[in-house]
């Protein structure tokens, strides 16, 4: 097993340098369309002497995580209690499934301009679009994994006499659980999507504005440095959920 792992990183490592050799080629192309890595990182330093509208790259970074992170935080909170009630409340999910439904296919970047005029443009309406955005999956596979717990499971709790707190508690949410950190993990990269577009449109910083700049001003370097900002921030992220994943659940397979 610990050999098979050691493989498995070896892998995992390849395919980044692999990514980067691709990049390398691909840039060579005469058009210049697609910056050479050496020239994303030269832009990367002159952005370190030279702030962006007055704020250092990290300021940037700082606040699209932090837009992130509170929006997706509270679509945790209010996700996971929903779905759960969803699938274990089957009065709660007659009630509000319908109208979950009718709600979920709405893209959350289809609510910016409403939202937007609702509560303006400050650092409240940024945090909303994101919750919106990042609750859906959580909702989702929340309400999956419970409608999913295996019946057998269900059985054992009512011979060992269980009530209906216990059931819930000690079967149905550690079943549940593998399917809410997937929920959580896809929330992450919505949560990234929905904030771009909407410093895009409504931002003096962050990484969308970034974007945006280096977009409207044809400095693609720039554009390239955001993306790979946002990778580098979601894989991490990613990495933690899962830590904390196999931490919660050591019974699920790898």
């Amino acid at each position: 097993m610990k050999n098979k792992n050691i493989w498995l990183n070896l892998l995992s490592v390849l395919s980044i340098v692999f990514l980067i050799l691709a990049w390398c080629a691909v840039s060579m192309n005469p058009d210049g369309m697609i910056p050479t890595p050496f020239a994303v990182w030269e832009r990367f330093l002159l952005l370190l002497d030279k702030p962006i509208s007055g704020a250092h790259i990290g300021i940037h970074i700082a606040d699209s995580l932090r837009r992130v992170f509170m929006g997706w935080l509270i679509a945790t909170l209010a996700g996971v209690l929903f779905g759960l009630m969803l699938g274990w409340n089957k009065v709660f999910s007659a009630v509000c499934k319908p109208v979950f439904e009718m709600i979920r296919p709405i893209p959350a970047i289809a609510w910016i301009p409403l939202i937007t005029i609702w509560l303006g443009v400050g650092e409240t309406s940024k945090i909303v679009i994101v919750f919106i955005g990042a609750v859906m999956p959580i909702v989702v596979n929340t309400y999956t994994g419970v409608s999913m717990v295996p019946e057998l499971n269900i059985n054992v709790g009512k011979i060992f006499g269980a009530n209906s707190r216990q059931m819930f508690l000690k079967v149905v949410l550690p079943s549940s659980l593998p399917a809410i950190f997937a929920g959580l993990k896809t929330a992450v990269g919505v949560a990234w999507t929905v904030v771009l577009a909407a410093e895009m449109i409504s931002a003096k910083t962050g990484l969308g504005y970034i974007v945006n700049l280096g977009s409207n001003s044809a400095d693609i370097a720039l554009v390239v440095i955001g993306i790979i900002v946002i990778a580098v921030i979601g894989a991490l992220l990613s990495a933690v959920l899962t830590r904390v994943e196999r931490w919660l659940c050591p019974w699920k397979e790898e």
